[in-house]
């Protein structure tokens, strides 16, 4: 009874709570330089999430700027090795898989049964009919996961879609019991054409999520703009070989991977609930990949 009381209390505050306020005010604290500010918040997040500073390529967490620059601090060199395997696909952050599979037509289900349509997420009917009977990831970054985000295969960059919409948590336990909230939450589509044709890397924004950035545009999610915008880079040579930066997220989120029909089939010891590393092999290509793919 207790449980059921703290949930619905907790999906009740995704509603009542004003969250581009509050997910921009936030934003501004975790940008705070003062050193007694900056210092006390990083200290207190690595002893609640037990965050892991060996790793990363500044240990010591007081020689961050701000807490973002300590929650988006780099790795040291080797600490998330790619696979030699030219045919592996790769996970593209650190997280854990919340949903892995195929499409069912153009239907990504999700826990519980609950789906929606790819035309939903992408908000546009010709990058939906790119992956009808595709493969889907869905994989949830926690406050305590590196947060960049990776190539999983080698590409060229065709276009970026900003879609504006709500910042509900993904907290899988929340997405559970909102309807189509990756469909309704703030963000941001990038397709990529590879080996395997279109892919697309869609970093779905949240509550509390200071911002969404990409290598080639800098911040892109908050955004002023009521509504979609749209960049096309069919003309430009903008190319990212597996395993290279992409972009970040300033708190945790969600990264949804799009994989078009018969390329791809994933590892089958891959579950709902297993953590990934960014690197990891995650799937097989079908199709034999070009040089450096």
């Amino acid at each position: 009874m207790c449980k059921m009381f703290q949930m619905s209390l907790s999906l009740l505050l995704q509603y009542l709570l004003p969250q581009h306020i509050l997910s921009r005010l936030v934003a501004k604290i975790a940008n705070t330089p003062l050193p007694i500010v900056k210092n006390f918040i990083i200290k207190l997040f690595c002893k609640f999430y037990h965050v892991d500073m060996s790793e990363a390529l500044e240990p010591n967490y007081t020689n961050y700027p701000t807490f973002n620059d300590f929650f988006t601090r780099a790795l040291k060199a080797g600490a998330r090795p790619i696979t030699n395997n030219p045919q592996a696909l790769i996970s593209p952050v650190d997280g854990t898989i919340y949903q892995i599979g195929s499409l069912s037509e153009n239907q990504l289900i999700l826990a519980k049964a609950r789906g929606f349509s790819l035309e939903q997420l992408l908000a546009d009917s010709q990058d939906a009919a790119k992956f009808c009977h595709g493969n889907f990831a869905v994989l949830y970054l926690a406050p305590y996961n590196y947060h960049r985000i990776h190539m999983p295969i080698t590409g060229k960059l065709l276009s970026m879609r900003y879609i504006p919409g709500k910042l509900f948590s993904v907290n899988p336990k929340i997405v559970e019991h909102i309807p189509d909230l990756f469909a309704k939450n703030e963000r941001v589509v990038t397709i990529f054409d590879t080996v395997i044709g279109p892919i697309a890397i869609i970093l779905v924004g949240a509550m509390i999520v200071g911002s969404i950035e990409t290598t080639w545009e800098g911040t892109i999610a908050p955004n002023k703009e009521n509504g979609i915008r749209h960049w096309n880079y069919s003309n430009q040579n903008i190319t990212y070989t597996r395993g290279t930066e992409i972009g970040s997220f300033k708190l945790g989120s969600t990264v949804i991977l799009l994989l078009p029909e018969k390329t791809t089939k994933w590892l089958d010891n891959l579950q709902t609930n297993n953590p990934v590393k960014m690197g990891q092999n995650i799937g097989e290509i079908y199709q034999k990949p070009k040089i450096g793919a």
